[in-house]
């Protein structure tokens, strides 16, 4: 059953347009992860990043999870993804841009060895070119619907379309 995408909010595409804040976004998916565990895999300043976690979970992106106790005693609080930013539609410039940034800063991290990436053009009529897009979007909506499995290996997948003039 395809997702139904609605237009963010003013206040939520502030908040998605930002290359970092979609990272946080990724990393908090399948696996809650305290502020300090986010600074770190991110390589910024705590403190920094804890203005970007505020940020997600006041619109909504991230949801606080019950307080823990650290590995030294300190009061820890996880944060995980609540999926919303696939329910909203993209359209603004200022979130493609931080979406393409996130994925550069990802593929740089990752490496060419693990990246698979595949091109291809297309001349179709408008209709069909929407089409496309539907049919693509309805099939990541289905695996995104199927249940999590904590031990498989994590997968992020760009998709990108524009003219190839």
């Amino acid at each position: 059953m395809p997702t139904s995408r609605r237009a963010a909010t003013e206040a939520e595409a502030a908040a998605m347009a930002s290359g970092i804040r979609l990272r946080i976004i990724r990393l908090t998916y399948s696996e809650a992860l305290t502020n300090k565990e986010l600074a770190e895999r991110l390589g910024r300043d705590p403190a920094t990043t804890l203005h970007h976690v505020r940020r997600l979970v006041d619109t909504g992106f991230l949801e606080a999870l019950p307080a823990r106790r650290g590995k030294r005693g300190a009061k820890e609080i996880p944060y995980r993804s609540t999926g919303l930013s696939w329910h909203l539609d993209s359209l603004d410039r200022g979130i493609d841009q931080a979406i393409f940034e996130a994925y550069l800063a990802e593929i740089a991290e990752t490496g060419f060895d693990d990246l698979r990436q595949t091109r291809l053009v297309l001349q179709l009529p408008e209709e069909q070119i929407a089409e496309f897009e539907g049919r693509l979007n309805e099939l990541l909506d289905e695996f995104l619907a199927r249940p999590v499995d904590t031990n498989a290996k994590r997968t992020a997948i760009y998709l990108s379309r524009y003219p190839s003039d």
